[in-house]
């Protein structure tokens, strides 16, 4: 088939450049001259925001391929989502060559902005199955209604010959986990990969935690929240029977 070509598409209009570089707005400048580190807590919020939707759009097509049974390219997909992870904590490295003076000196212009108005992040954690309370909009009320990620992989195992379990039941849970490690050695790496996932998960939750002490010590945050005292409490396992079986191995 001939691909016909746009000479019109340029690196700039194929990316909106123009448009993406026009939304660091930063409020400080409504002021008069802007605080020169609200740029780099914009910029950094706002790719923090792009990587959520891309692994959102990844592990929606690894829910898929477990429901296809494809468990080999569903180890794929999670690895990608794995090397995500790793830019999420090295974005905090960057973050944390701001000092606390430099975030005060535009932290009240924040108003009640805050992390955990993030609807995208509310949504994964809705698909991953650890979202706690009720829905703050339509998109993670719409994710909450719909089989979670570890649901499709304890239907992939199901349908591979690991055994029907009720997934409320950890006992259940847990034998089929260690029958498929003891006699499926793809199904074992696939549960891995779900483990290298948690861990990713919660290196993240921790070096955030570590940058708000560090940023703000034991103020409250933005938005009413608790700050640092409250992000402490969402370290948790978001798969705690791939955890609870190491001992049945």
């Amino acid at each position: 088939m001939r691909v016909v070509t746009d000479p019109a598409v340029t690196y700039t209009t194929y990316l909106r450049i123009d448009d993406l570089l026009s939304l660091q707005q930063l409020r400080s400048a409504q002021d008069g001259e802007p605080e020169h580190d609200e740029m780099l807590f914009v910029v950094i919020h706002q790719v923090y925001e792009l990587w959520f939707k891309q692994i959102l759009w990844e592990l929606d097509h690894v829910v898929a391929l477990l429901d296809d049974d494809d468990g080999a390219r569903a180890a794929h997909g999670l690895n990608r989502v794995l090397r995500i992870l790793k830019v999420l904590v090295g974005q905090l490295d960057v973050l944390e060559t701001m000092t606390p003076l430099e975030f005060l000196s535009f932290r009240d212009r924040l108003d009640r902005a805050s992390g955990f108005q993030s609807v995208q992040f509310r949504e994964l954690e809705a698909l991953l199955g650890v979202h706690r309370g009720e829905p703050m909009d339509d998109r993670v009320a719409r994710r909450l209604a719909q089989p979670s990620l570890w649901q499709a992989l304890l239907g992939h195992l199901a349908r591979t010959g690991h055994g029907v379990v009720d997934p409320d039941d950890p006992a259940s849970v847990r034998a089929m986990l260690v029958h498929a490690y003891r006699h499926d050695p793809a199904a074992g790496e696939l549960c891995e990969r779900f483990v290298d996932l948690d861990e990713g998960l919660q290196e993240w939750r921790y070096r955030h935690v570590q940058m708000v002490r560090r940023t703000i010590g034991t103020r409250g945050g933005t938005g009413g929240s608790e700050g640092a005292e409250y992000l402490a409490t969402t370290i948790r396992q978001a798969f705690p029977d791939l955890w609870a079986i190491r001992t049945e191995l």
